[in-house]
This record gives structure tokens, C-alpha cells and sequence, in this order.
């Protein structure tokens, strides 16, 4: 055992705010705004008004705030819950590559409710909070080398999102350990979801996020929970991953801060989709159009036919066409791009776009990387017998080839208009406001009102 979980407790109650580098502090403000407007956008989902229900039975009244239209309150578990759902409904939300890990979806819907719970913390707390959670979330991810079996979204998920609630609690190191034990028990999520393309998926998340804040409600009440939580004989790594080593990640705490590794997603579909997108916007820069394609062959490492590699149907929903590179490709060359309003029962019937769905291959490049998304290679062959190229080496919204401040922006205010239905200048500038100055924020309860539609006070 290399003794993973009493480094990652120290690392996540004992960090501070001025151990942050200016690009990690960036990255806070970046990816908290960022997950805020997925967050909002997703409340004009239809699903969502089910999960709305649902979780109605659990519980009508709280001091947690869900966001975007039809705002309600409720328990921060229950608030946790349909925050987190609506955060990863649309597959929207920022994504650690080489963890395979969505942290933000989990994270931020936990800390957020537990903050409108506690009233008072202030914005450095909210960031060395989210930054040790996500350092813990994606930490797991990256210490494994073998591919991913179970939505680690979710399972590396609560881990992160429980270390950074328990640290909003001021919690002792025996209590966290309380704490992480329990998000071992409460931990779930299969990729059985992702192979029917069924909404279970961002169900899993806002599972994760409620089951970090009961997970510390437990701890909290005094209930001992199990300490070898990630490399026990039935701990995480064993339960859940077949080969992993934490050697490294552990040996990183306090040196390299995993939140400014986080990616943007520039499009709402399958991050394994979205170098495909770029390629086919290449494309059609080159002149290729649906009119004089023959075929596309997409190129690419393991994972990107493994999570998007479906073929196109007629009769597919949404979650399964959001994971579909045959459509999303297709929507990409007859368009220019894939938005918000892009997955409506409309555009998944359109005839034109299935017809062209049909002519894109996914192909697996043999990798022996399961975690590799680059290098992607696009091949179009022409009804004239003429052959067309583009490639990619970097994911756009990655480090390497980031979304400008401008195109951040961009999507966060047409995720606040989608999410209100109706044009929101007045919350998406604020909320931009008070993210960007987050250092001066004494209570960010602010955020989350404005989230909801409610006047700041």
C-alpha cells in the first residue's frame, strides 16, 4: 500500500489558499463559471423536469438552491443531486483527459449545496475546496492504466466531492477518513448507461454529488466508517479498476494542481466526440461538403471508438446520439458546428443528417494508450475520386490548444440564455463579475442565487 489516503487527506485539509500558482487560481474562476452555465443550460432539459420529480419525493423544502428556470430550494442533498444531473445532462461540462474524469459535475454540485447549507464561505474556501476535490477525483483516474470499466466520472467523482465537503466542515483527519469510507460504501455507476446511450449517466453524477454530502452527514453524526477506502482489499482500486498505481499522483500533492489539466468542452456531445467535430470543421474549410463526400474515415486511439464509435439510428435519443460521432459528425460538416439546440426530437430525425451519419466510420487506431484522445486523423474521399486530409494533435478547449477568454464567454452566456429560456444578460454578467473577482467574494451563496434566478443579497 503506498498509503494514498492518509496523503490525500492531509493534502486536501491542510492545503491553502496562497499555496495556489496563478494558473490554478484561473482555472477556479475558469471552470466554475464554465460549470455554473452547464449547470444552468441543463434546467431547460425535458429530462430534467423528471429528475425534478423524482427527487420532489425525497424532499419539497431546504436551504439549497437548483438552478436555472423553475429555481426551487431544496435539502443540499436533493439540491446536490439535480444540480449534478443538470451539470453533466447535456455532456457539456469540463473534463480531465488523461483521468477520464468529469470532476466538476460531481464536485461543484456538492460543494455548492453544502455552501448554500453552511452560508458564509467564502470564495478562497470554495476554491481550495474545489481545487483539493478535484485533485483527488482526477488523482484516482490518472493513477490508472488500465480502461475504464465503471462511469469513473461518478466513482472518482464522490471521492473528490466528499475530501472537498469535508473540508468545508472543518473536519479532522479520523472524520474525513469517516467521511471517504462512506463515499466507498454509497460509491456506484456502471458504463451499462453509456452502451444503451440511456440518461442514467448524469443520474449516476447527481447520485455521486448527493452521496458525498450523506457521506459527511455520517461522518459528522460519528458513525466510524471504513479508512482504507482507495487501496484496501475491497477498497476502490480494487473494486472497481484492474490495474492502477498511485505512486506518482501521490508524490505530486502540493506541486502540480490537477484543476489547470481540466479541459473545456466546447461542443455538448461526448468529449470523445469532439476532436472528430474540429476535424470535420477542417474539413469543411477544405471544401468538402455533404454533397461531394463519398466517406469519412475518423482515425483515432481506442477510447474514441470505444465511447462514440455507435453507429446512427433513425429511432436513437438524445443521450445516445450525444455519444454518437456519426451524428454529431454529420450535424458538424452540414453545419459548421454542434450547439445547444442541436439534440432537439427535430434535428435527431432530420433525413439529411442520418444519410450522412451513414457515411462516417469510426476507426481504431490500435493504441496501446486506453486514455489517449490524440492523435485523430479525418479522411474524406470524394464522389470525383479526390481525397481530403486534416488532422489533429491536441484537443481543442485542452491546455494544449485552449478556448480563448472570448469563446469562454461565449458559451457561458448561451448556456444562461438556454438554461432561462429567455436572454439573461443581467445574471450572466454578474455571475461573470463575481467569478472573476472571486478573492473578494465573503459569501458564495451569491453565486448560486444568481444560478438560480433569484436577485443577489
Amino acid at each position: 500500500m503506498s498509503g494514498m489516503i492518509d496523503a490525500v487527506v492531509a493534502h486536501g485539509l491542510g492545503a491553502q489558499y496562497g499555496d495556489l500558482p496563478e494558473e490554478a487560481r484561473k482555472a477556479v474562476q475558469t471552470y466554475l463559471l464554465d460549470t455554473l452555465g452547464v449547470g444552468i443550460a441543463g434546467a431547460a432539459v425535458p429530462l430534467t423536469a423528471r429528475v425534478r420529480a423524482a427527487a420532489g419525493h425525497w424532499a419539497d423544502s431546504g436551504t439549497a438552491h437548483v438552478w436555472g428556470q423553475n429555481a426551487i430550494q431544496t435539502t443540499p442533498a436533493n439540491a446536490a443531486f439535480i444540480n449534478g444531473f443538470q451539470i453533466h445532462c447535456q455532456e457539456f461540462d469540463c473534463v480531465h483527459e488523461p483521468a477520464v474524469v468529469h470532476p466538476l459535475a460531481t464536485i461543484l454540485s456538492a460543494l455548492m449545496a453544502e455552501c448554500d447549507a453552511q452560508g458564509g464561505v467564502s470564495g478562497p474556501d470554495l476554491a481550495m475546496a474545489m481545487t483539493v476535490a478535484v485533485d483527488l477525483a482526477t488523482g484516482i483516474g490518472i493513477s490508472v492504466t488500465s480502461p475504464i470499466k465503471f462511469f469513473r466520472p461518478a466513482n472518482a467523482g464522490i471521492f473528490g466531492a466528499t475530501l472537498g465537503v469535508s473540508r468545508l466542515r472543518g473536519f479532522t483527519p479520523e472524520q474525513a477518513k469517516d467521511a471517504l469510507g462512506y463515499a466507498l460504501a454509497f460509491n456506484s455507476g456502471t458504463m451499462q448507461a453509456h452502451v444503451e446511450g440511456k440518461p442514467a449517466l448524469p443520474v449516476q453524477i447527481g447520485n455521486a454529488a448527493r452521496g458525498a454530502i450523506m457521506a459527511c452527514d455520517m461522518a459528522q453524526a460519528g458513525m466510524p466508517g471504513p479508512h482504507d477506502s482507495l487501496e484496501g482489499p475491497f477498497g476502490y482500486f480494487a473494486l472497481f479498476e484492474d490495474e492502477a498505481d498511485p505512486t506518482e499522483v501521490i508524490a505530486s500533492l502540493g506541486k502540480v494542481w490537477r484543476i489547470a489539466e481540466v479541459s473545456h468542452k466546447p461542443f455538448p456531445t461526448g468529449r470523445a466526440a469532439q476532436g472528430g467535430i474540429v476535424l470535420m470543421q477542417k474539413l469543411r474549410a477544405q471544401g468538402v461538403t455533404p454533397e461531394n463526400v463519398e466517406h469519412i474515415k475518423l482515425t483515432a486511439p481506442p477510447i474514441i471508438h470505444r465511447l462514440v464509435g455507435r453507429p446512427i439510428r433513425p429511432d436513437m435519443a438524445v443521450n445516445y446520439a450525444r455519444l454518437c460521432f456519426q451524428f454529431s459528425g454529420a450535424v458538424a460538416l452540414r453545419t459548421g458546428n454542434v450547439g445547444l439546440t442541436d439534440f432537439s426530437e427535430e434535428a435527431l430525425r432530420d433525413a439529411d443528417t442520418y444519410a450522412l451519419g451513414q457515411r462516417i466510420e469510426v476507426v481504431d487506431d490500435g493504441s496501446p494508450d486506453p486514455a489517449a484522445f490524440v492523435p485523430q486523423v479525418a479522411r474524406a474521399t470524394l464522389k470525383d475520386g479526390g481525397v481530403v486530409e486534416a488532422r489533429i494533435d491536441a484537443l481543442y478547449g485542452s491546455p494544449a490548444d485552449p478556448m480563448s477568454e472570448a469563446a469562454h464567454l461565449n458559451k457561458f452566456r448561451a448556456c444562461v440564455d438556454f438554461g432561462f429560456g429567455t436572454p439573461r444578460p443581467d445574471i450572466a454578467d454578474q455571475l461573470i463579475t463575481l467569478t472573476n473577482n472571486l478573492e473578494a467574494v465573503t459569501d458564495v451563496r451569491l453565486l448560486s442565487r444568481l444560478a438560480a434566478g433569484l436577485e443577489a443579497k
